[in-house]
């Protein structure tokens, strides 16, 4: 039951727990208990299965505290009812409503609540109690990203979560991957906006199955030691007429001015963050989550559109702040206190800004002046690395930069490299045919594409079928090309990216130090005339790595490289090795440091630059 504390931290904007006391829930001596706030509501009551959808026989009575909430109990109302709350707004409009907090939907288009517990056996306790070090800021993180409706089909079916749970785990698994993460699954009415439209805030869509099933599909990726990142949207929603747009018959959860509610590129609302209630709706929807789903990270969609008032506006289409500024100081406000409450309820797991401006300090924390996230995505290296691979090698000497000026701001945030699905939609061609030259240099250039990103400092995140070079851009209505693994050049890439885990996950140095500068070392930013990036990678205990990048496919013969140790170099990876579909140049497993200084070191190898690829040397007593 909700207390005087609650209603205070409620009032507050603070209460980030709300989903235990609001929407519905099941009472020992049968029934259900619900609750709703619906301030300008004039009546409510909830219909469903179990009462004929009759109005006024279940019906709620207003707090006596004036918070705007409605409570009361249903004595027929049993697990699996579908059920809405029949609110009769001031005008004396009747509007049925779901439940924002409702735990488990009906599956679109039907768009009632169902009256749903959330018990379940976990067994995921191993991963629980040691997730802190696999979520930690130097622990390697790499990131499979997925659309669950289209990874893969039975005869062109959805899948179900608990159809999926094994496939995935042992996939994602054997590709070395640490994570999985899953495009938003809270519930959506339009199963083309791939999630980005959420109306269910606290359910995960029953297109795929019951909350238990999603359970089930956590705790199997747990159990195979891959983390859970969840695809989160507080930055709009739909105006769905049984959704929150417009709740009680007034503009409850976004603004009414349209200047601050709608979203002119989405079509959609914008929540209100200047008003409390709906800022502890919004922590509650991602503290639930991270409590009752074990998720182990939120990225949080399109943080741009919430902190600039003139996101994808022109001049006159928005209200400036109380400063005269764009900044939406509310949204600020929010996304600070969001991030504070998670630290301190969950400091195991991380939150993730998908922002695309320079907006310093996202990923820095909040008693400094940042928002507090634990990462960033870097747009910028995904944009200028995507640009300059689509040149033809022989032009890329001119676009020498466009690789190296990352490395300018790479540590002012804690960066997450993507390569995610919206680069491989809507015209923008695969990963793999974005690449230049034949079919052969396509694949090398992916294989070096993907060997770039992940010695680059900064996390990872890659696109479901970018693993293995799907050649058509993602479809949600389908499944991925499977088929194409059984072929060897594609099959080659898949083991790459497998080996590009396994020696990301055991060397230190590719993954220790991501977001300082100690960790990175620049041997030769220059070779712009042979188009040839080399660089280490330094762990926390001093240890290197070496990276050569060959972007242009002439073998370079006796290419000279300065390094600060004396003894063998193994090559520890080579992406033009015929196993991964390359042609075999190397350097017959390592080679031995000169005392030749250069690139002001005191030794040097003597290596050969096989075609359009990436070398990993690490010295040889570095195991």
């Amino acid at each position: 039951m909700l207390t005087e504390q609650d209603i205070y931290l409620f009032r507050e904007g603070t209460h980030a727990k709300l989903y235990r006391e609001l929407g519905c829930h099941l009472l020992a001596k049968g029934g259900a208990r619900f609750a709703v706030w619906a301030p300008n509501a004039r009546a409510i009551s909830v219909i469903g299965e179990w009462n004929g959808w009759t109005a006024g026989t279940d019906a709620l009575q207003p707090r006596w505290d004036q918070s705007g909430i409605w409570e009361g109990e249903a004595r027929g109302a049993a697990p699996g009812h579908a059920y809405k709350f029949a609110i009769t707004t001031v005008e004396g409009r009747r509007e049925d409503r779901a439940d924002p907090f409702a735990f488990h939907c009906e599956v679109a288009p039907a768009s009632a609540s169902r009256v749903w517990p959330l018990d379940y056996e976990w067994g995921d306790g191993e991963w629980m109690a040691a997730r802190s070090r696999a979520n930690a800021l130097e622990a390697p993180c790499s990131a499979y990203e997925v659309h669950l409706g289209s990874w893969r089909r039975e005869d062109n079916r959805l899948p179900t979560y608990r159809s999926i749970a094994q496939p995935l785990a042992e996939y994602a698994r054997w590709l070395g991957f640490t994570h999985v993460e899953l495009m938003p699954i809270t519930e959506h009415p339009f199963y083309g906006s791939w999630g980005y439209q959420t109306t269910g805030y606290f359910a995960p869509t029953s297109r795929y199955g019951t909350p238990q099933d999603f359970m089930y599909l956590v705790d199997v990726l747990h159990r195979h030691g891959i983390g859970v990142i969840l695809d989160w949207v507080p930055s709009h929603f739909p105006d769905d007429p049984y959704g929150l747009a417009r709740f009680d018959g007034t503009h409850l959860y976004e603004h009414a001015d349209p200047r601050l509610g709608f979203h002119p590129e989405w079509k959609s609302a914008i929540f209100n963050y200047g008003r409390h209630e709906v800022r502890a709706f919004l922590a509650s929807s991602a503290h639930f989550w991270l409590e009752k789903y074990h998720i182990d990270g939120l990225r949080v969609d399109a943080v741009a559109s919430m902190l600039y008032l003139d996101y994808a506006r022109k001049a006159g289409e928005w209200i400036p702040n109380a400063y005269g500024g764009k900044e939406n100081l509310d949204a600020i406000e929010f996304l600070k206190q969001l991030n504070v409450g998670v630290g301190r309820d969950f400091p195991d797991t991380r939150t993730i800004a998908e922002e695309s401006t320079a907006w310093p300090g996202v990923s820095r924390p909040v008693h400094m002046g940042g928002l507090g996230f634990s990462m960033k995505w870097n747009m910028g290296w995904m944009h200028d690395t995507l640009a300059y691979f689509a040149n033809d090698p022989i032009h890329r000497r001119y676009h020498h930069g466009e690789l190296t000026f990352s490395l300018w701001y790479a540590f002012t945030e804690n960066f997450v490299l993507p390569l995610s699905h919206d680069e491989v939609v809507y015209g923008k061609k695969s990963l793999i045919d974005k690449m230049p030259g034949d079919r052969w240099q396509k694949f090398a250039n992916l294989r070096l594409l993907l060997g770039y990103m992940w010695a680059h400092p900064g996390k990872k995140l890659l696109f479901m079928g970018g693993e293995f070079g799907q050649w058509r851009e993602w479809a949600h209505e389908g499944q991925l090309d499977w088929h194409l693994t059984h072929e060897v050049d594609h099959a080659g890439v898949q083991r790459w990216m497998r080996d590009l885990n396994l020696a990301y996950r055991a060397t230190p140095a590719l993954h220790e130090v991501d977001f300082r500068p100690e960790g990175f070392q620049w041997v030769d930013m220059h070779d712009s005339d042979d188009s040839v990036l080399t660089f280490l990678r330094v762990d926390a205990e001093g240890r290197y790595a070496l990276v050569v990048c060959n972007f242009t496919p002439v073998v370079r013969q006796g290419y000279r490289v300065g390094v600060p140790l004396a003894g063998r170099w193994r090559e520890a990876l080579n992406s033009d090795a015929p196993f991964y579909g390359g042609s075999g140049v190397g350097n017959l497993g390592g080679t031995e440091a000169q005392a030749v200084a250069w690139h002001g070191r005191e030794h040097s190898l003597l290596v050969t630059l096989p075609p359009l690829a990436l070398l990993l040397f690490v010295p040889e007593e570095a195991r």
